[in-house]
């Protein structure tokens, strides 16, 4: 149903999109009809490459996108040999659909290079921090009570602001699940990734990849967390406490084995040196070109693509690897299947995506839907399109959007300070809303931000049967996430 809701909306974009060009040749006087296509020729002619790159996709163009979030949902469920043997060919052929539309026949070349370069940079910070957490191994010798996981829980949610919540998930999914290894269901995982992986990455930029994409376009280091430190410690807090009644009622064995010896209650570490590369990785995070300009960059369409601090990602990635305690990958079970899952889907995620988050895009931009912004609006369209693409693009397209309805520009340094700041009128609420709905909507489904897939993956890989990508949905985030995000946007947003 969720899938069905976002295609009807995509649909409703193009139809509104289409109605305003229809608006726009009725408001032509009638004397010059018969001259549109000389017009048109005219335009083409001065500035032929300028029309075609702001020539919009066609619905169809969707479809793509689409047809993969089903082939994820239902692949797995009802062909899951042809599922797990093809996705990679799948993804790479639906993405590649899309960008041979827009190469070859919108002749749109910006989008799918800005799209390459997005994902390089994404799967860079995701390997780097996959493989050198992957070598830190943390036993904690603790029985398996509840308070002991809401404990394990809590420090995920503070340190996810620190080495990222992709590091986070890495460093704490193996431990919590072998310290409840004889009780262990599916709602751990879930709300693992709810907090770990997503809401707990709220407070600084380093948290998620969203708001770092807002700092390097100019949103202060500390605006985050003085912004979101509130909306954070309520849905922090209401997670946990339904965590805790559910985990209650699971009344299996605390301790780890019946002939085990009493836990000593101790949390010891193998492959610390491994947290040297995982500091190396989350300081490459800020070798940006836009903020230093000695940093060597790609020059593409007047915007700079760093590359450095991704070679350098992938460099402690593989040192990392070949110099870490193979005890301590042992011990985790490591192997580069979660990885490899989250690289070849998310080739399509981020092929595929373009069209809808372009229509989006042109929609919010235009003057009915400018008009239609608040931060209401974009807390739901922030987060409702974050819960089915990646919440890094989308909480771009959003700001983008909230501040050309306000006459700011999000190329200009100063309007970003601005905008944060509250001097355009509603610009800091507009913010927050946008901030907060693409890290805590992330957790609406698996492919909302990277670290679900590769917690996902790394629960299944040691026997935990985890829900399909809807009954995801159905079992975990209806009942317990969105009765949450509605309270939040209730408390801190609603009557603002």
């Amino acid at each position: 149903m969720a899938l069905l809701q976002r295609f009807v909306f995509v649909l409703l974009i193009v139809v509104s999109s289409q109605t305003l060009q229809a608006s726009a040749l009725e408001e032509i006087p009638q004397d010059h009809g018969d001259n549109i296509e000389q017009v048109d020729q005219e335009i083409q002619e001065e500035s032929l490459g300028e029309s075609k790159e702001h020539h919009g996709p066609a619905m169809w163009s969707v479809f793509p996108f689409a047809l993969l979030l089903i082939m994820i949902a239902t692949g797995p469920l009802f062909y899951e040999h042809f599922w797990h043997k093809n996705y990679p060919y799948v993804a790479m052929a639906l993405a590649g659909i899309v960008v041979v539309y827009y190469l070859f026949f919108l002749h749109n070349h910006h989008s799918p290079v800005h799209a390459l370069f997005e994902y390089v940079q994404f799967i860079a910070l995701l390997t780097g921090l996959f493989v050198a957490s992957g070598g830190i191994m943390i036993i904690v010798d603790k029985e398996a009570k509840p308070m002991t996981n809401v404990i394990i829980l809590a420090v995920g949610a503070v340190i996810a602001n620190v080495i990222g919540t992709t590091g986070a998930s890495m460093l704490l999914i193996r431990p919590f699940i072998r310290l409840n290894r004889n009780r262990i269901k599916s709602y751990h995982i879930i709300f693992f990734i709810f907090i770990v992986s997503n809401v707990g990455g709220s407070l600084t930029p380093i948290g998620d990849p969203p708001l770092f994409l807002g700092f390097l376009k100019g949103v202060p280091f500390f605006w985050t967390f003085t912004q979101n430190l509130m909306p954070w410690i309520f849905a922090i807090v209401l997670l946990i406490v339904m965590f805790y009644f559910l985990d209650t009622k699971n009344k299996a064995n605390y301790d780890l084995e019946d002939d085990a010896k009493p836990a000593t209650g101790k949390v010891t570490l193998r492959g610390s040196r491994n947290f040297i590369w995982l500091a190396l990785v989350v300081g490459a995070v800020f070798l940006d070109p836009n903020v230093f300009e000695w940093v060597p960059a790609i020059n593409y369409d007047g915007q700079k693509f760093s590359f450095v601090r991704e070679v350098i990602m992938l460099l402690c990635a593989f040192l990392s690897y070949k110099l870490a305690d193979k005890k301590a990958l042992g011990g985790n079970d490591f192997s580069f299947e979660p990885i490899r899952e989250v690289a070849f889907i998310f080739i399509g995620i981020f092929g595929t995506m373009m069209p809808a988050l372009e229509l989006v895009g042109n929609f919010a931009q235009s003057p009915e839907g400018a008009a239609m912004i608040t931060h209401n609006t974009l807390y739901w369209g922030t987060g409702l399109l974050s819960g089915f693409l990646d919440n890094a693009p989308t909480y771009v397209n959003f700001l983008t959007a909230g501040m050309a309805a306000d006459g700011a520009s999000i190329n200009k340094l100063a309007d970003v300070i601005g905008y944060a700041e509250g001097m355009f009128q509603d610009s800091q609420i507009e913010l927050k809303a946008i901030s907060v709905a693409a890290v805590f909507f992330g957790a609406m489904t698996y492919i909302g931000n990277g670290p679900n897939f590769m917690v996902k993956s790394i629960a299944e890989q040691v026997g935990i049967k985890m829900p399909s990508f809807f009954g995801y949905i159905i079992r975990f985030s209806i009942p317990f996430l969105v009765p949450i995000l509605i309270l939040v946007w209730l408390v801190f947003f609603a009557f603002a």
